[in-house]
């Protein structure tokens, strides 16, 4: 399983009191990155090539000790224990790591301390899916299926601003009416809201409103006094053109920039970035305030900032760079990159600095993105990896046919995106996926079956391969699943033991033509033979036409295996053989095995033999 799954809760520490404990917990820390904790006697009595570390002190003492320089710390140590040992060291919700308990036997994850800023349910989601156990989360919004309030904006690079968050978290574990003022931002997340919400965003709404949430570049100033808890997300929007004289200081562009966001009430953690001209790519001051404050910094030519429509242009600063216009056009520049942009401020000249504030139509998230196209297997939640079910779990948005989004969703949480589109818009599942990636969400593609068996992972790869994909962003991987052909083979026996192979009936993407040449060559070769996608409503012909190739060349008597919903509720198996097998029913959802000339049934149980008694 990739450690990307686990990046953002970096550095782990998981600690192990006893043998089994390090077996329970070995699979994570090799899964997560994480590193094992032992104390110099545990560490003699068991064999671990893992990263660990071993401690000669208390366990009281060596936890004081690695406190502060860890996100999330595991324990496969007894709940009340670990309460006894962590109670000492517990300050601030915001600052505390994440505190995960896996139970003795490896049956529960329990998420201990700092759920919802630390990380601690999500965590223990993941590691709950890894683990094959059952997740404990015991926070207000996950028992009514809501985001948390204090972190739902965090995957869209949103930064927290003032405000009473307890007040506005507790009147929504209530279920009391919060009104939403969004002014800017993503809406993805009002999307997979459930019906019984208390959430209203109608700004005409006559409601007696015991909490509001201001999404919005703008700083708001809340009254001390008001009955209403009020918070702020601040989303990344703003993106700041500088121009300035050379030699400028990081002192000097850092008052100018604070003034503007001052003066016209704006939030400093608002800002996506910096841009101005190339010329200034080297200007230290520049680079000094870029790097301090954390803020990427986009630089244009003098060519690219004069095709720039701006309200201010000069023919001073145009003679100085060779464009009318380096803070508001370079701001606008910067902004268009994130769809449409608006000129928020105008230039604002000091002597040594010029500020212009543009911004974004969609916000800067600030992460690389990211694709997981994932293989869910048959249907049934048992026969799906558990690196697959981690990555369902970690993802932002969740894409994928409606039938199988429906299939997985005892995996899917509350503050998770669903985008659910019809069984023939897999181009559009593709590129959707790909331009949420590109703008910084992690993004999960499922198939049933295998991804890279009749599944989405070809088609988005293609996709980005188109887009000139780098290979690197987004990043992409791939978890297999359990195929139709190997989940039907399962419940009939073993008809796969020699050489086969599948082949679509489908002609929406295979002209007939290539098809029946393809089912020739497989009955001709006598391989064992998979049959997917089988028969619609509206499109039998290709069956007939296998069936009677298959005939052409194999005895009538060879076993058929014909099942329906593999491993789902409407499951349905037939045994029956090539000449009886067009009287089964037969849909979209069956997957057919032929035998080939050794294949036979023994007591309802399909056979291919693969020749090991010959030469017994």
């Amino acid at each position: 399983m990739s450690q990307h799954l686990f990046q953002s809760y970096q550095p782990i520490a998981a600690i192990a009191l006893t043998p089994s404990a390090v077996r329970i917990l070995s699979p994570f820390c090799r899964s997560s990155g994480a590193i094992l904790h032992l104390s110099a006697s545990l560490a003699e009595q068991i064999s671990h090539s893992e990263p660990k570390q071993i401690y000669h002190t208390s366990l009281k003492d060596h936890l004081a000790a690695i406190w502060p320089h860890y996100q999330a710390l595991v324990f496969g140590v007894a709940v009340g224990a670990v309460v006894r040992l962590i109670a000492p060291l517990l300050g601030h919700k915001t600052e505390d790591p994440a505190i995960i308990v896996v139970a003795p036997e490896g049956q529960f994850v329990i998420s201990l301390c700092s759920g919802h800023q630390g990380g601690a349910d999500q965590l223990t989601r993941l590691i709950a899916q890894q683990l094959s156990a059952t997740p404990i989360i015991t926070s207000a919004s996950t028992q009514l299926n809501l985001p948390s309030v204090d972190i739902f904006g965090d995957r869209f690079g949103w930064r927290k601003g003032q405000g009473d968050w307890n007040g506005v978290s507790s009147a929504i574990a209530r279920l009391e009416p919060v009104q939403v003022i969004q002014e800017a931002g993503s809406t993805l997340w009002q999307n997979n809201l459930p019906t019984e919400h208390p959430f209203y965003f109608d700004l005409s709404d006559d409601v007696s409103f015991k909490g509001r949430i201001w999404i919005s570049p703008t700083v708001r100033r809340f009254s001390e006094t008001s009955e209403i808890a009020k918070v702020q997300w601040h989303p990344r929007v703003l993106w700041v053109g500088i121009g300035c004289i050379r030699g400028a200081t990081m002192a000097q562009i850092t008052a100018a920039v604070e003034q503007v966001l001052q003066r016209f009430h704006l939030a400093p953690k608002a800002i996506a970035g910096l841009s101005t001209i190339d010329l200034k790519a080297d200007e230290i001051g520049l680079l000094e305030y870029a790097q301090s404050s954390q803020l990427p910094l986009k630089t244009y030519s003098a060519e690219v900032l004069k095709t720039v429509a701006v309200p201010n242009p000069s023919d001073i600063v145009e003679k100085a760079v060779n464009t009318p216009s380096v803070a508001e056009a370079a701001a606008l520049e910067a902004a268009k990159e994130y769809g449409k942009a608006v000129l928020l401020v105008q230039k604002q000249i000091t002597d040594a600095v010029t500020i212009a504030i543009a911004q974004s139509e969609l916000e800067y998230i600030g992460r690389t993105g990211y694709i997981g196209l994932v293989g869910i297997g048959p249907g049934n939640l048992d026969q799906i990896t558990p690196a697959a079910s981690t990555a369902i779990t970690s993802a932002d948005v969740i894409i994928g046919y409606s039938l199988y989004t429906d299939l997985i969703q005892l995996l899917i949480h509350p503050s998770q995106i669903i985008e659910s589109l019809p069984i023939t818009q897999e181009v559009q599942r593709a590129q959707r996926a790909i331009q949420l990636a590109q703008w910084g969400l992690s993004v999960v593609v499922i198939s049933s079956g295998d991804c890279g068996i009749y599944g989405m992972a070809g088609l988005v790869l293609e996709q980005l391969s188109l887009n000139r994909w780098d290979g690197k962003t987004p990043q992409v991987e791939v978890f297999p699943g359990i195929s139709a052909l190997q989940a039907t083979a399962s419940r009939v026996g073993a008809p796969l033991m020699h050489d086969f192979c599948a082949i679509s009936l489908s002609d929406l993407l295979t002209p007939l033509d290539i098809i029946e040449k393809r089912l020739e060559a497989a009955a001709k070769a006598d391989f064992v033979t998979a049959i997917y996608n089988p028969r619609s409503k509206t499109r039998l012909q290709p069956l007939l036409t296998a069936h009677e190739i298959f005939l052409k060349y194999r005895d009538p008597l060879t076993p058929v295996a014909i099942v329906h919903s593999v491993y789902r509720q409407e499951e349905e198996i037939f045994l029956t053989t090539l000449e009886k097998m067009l009287e089964s029913p037969i849909d979209m959802l069956t997957t057919i095995l032929i035998g080939n000339s050794t294949t036979f049934i023994h007591e309802n149980w399909m056979i291919t033999p693969r020749g090991y008694l010959k030469n017994f």
